[in-house]
């Protein structure tokens, strides 16, 4: 199985590049916020690959980083995602956004993706909410609110019997709401 492709930019389109690795040209489906980060034709680029062998062909889905990589296979693990959906999903929000999305329950920033409607957006949340501790631990630590009020609110919710993704939605949430001078025992 391919797991990384590094070479040369050969040419990019609406939803894949052309990578050339070594005269051997490599097509591999992105995502639109891939693409958009690729550097230009001709330059040296390097991606994280996943590859599905189908009955008649070879896919190679290209990715940024690993991040991006497992929330594209933990978001098909929901019946009715298939890899145009998640490569939409990865186009509207970063790993670390869909991560709180789903942990928060955030069924708005969920319907940001192009074929994401509330059905899917509330099948989303609650299909993988308990699932998030398969993401990498990067996308589990890093939490869209700063500072150490918020980080002593999630530790002290965990404390409470809290699971980590509900925690860390609830005081993004709170968050939002009181902003971010807010101190732990206000966003707790």
């Amino acid at each position: 199985m391919i797991a990384r492709l590094a070479g040369r930019l050969h040419s990019a389109a609406a939803d894949s590049c052309v990578v050339d690795v070594g005269g051997v040209g490599y097509r591999a489906q992105c995502s639109a916020r891939t693409l958009g980060a690729l550097p230009p034709v001709g330059e040296v680029v390097e991606l994280v690959i996943e590859t599905r062998v189908q009955d008649d062909q070879i896919r190679l889905y290209g990715f940024r980083g690993e991040a991006e990589r497992q929330c594209f296979n933990l978001v098909q693990t929901v019946q009715g995602v298939g890899a145009k959906l998640a490569l939409g999903l990865l186009a509207a929000l970063t790993p670390e956004e869909l991560a709180q999305a789903i942990a928060a329950g955030d069924k708005a920033m969920l319907t940001r993706a192009p074929g994401v409607g509330q059905k899917m957006a509330t099948r989303l949340a609650m299909e993988l909410k308990d699932r998030l501790g398969d993401l990498a631990p990067p996308i589990q630590a890093r939490e869209s609110v700063a500072g150490a009020a918020a980080a002593d609110a999630v530790s002290a919710l965990v404390h409470l019997g809290y699971r980590r993704p509900e925690a860390l939605g609830a005081v993004n949430k709170a968050a939002r709401v009181l902003g971010q001078t807010a101190d732990a025992a206000a966003l707790i």
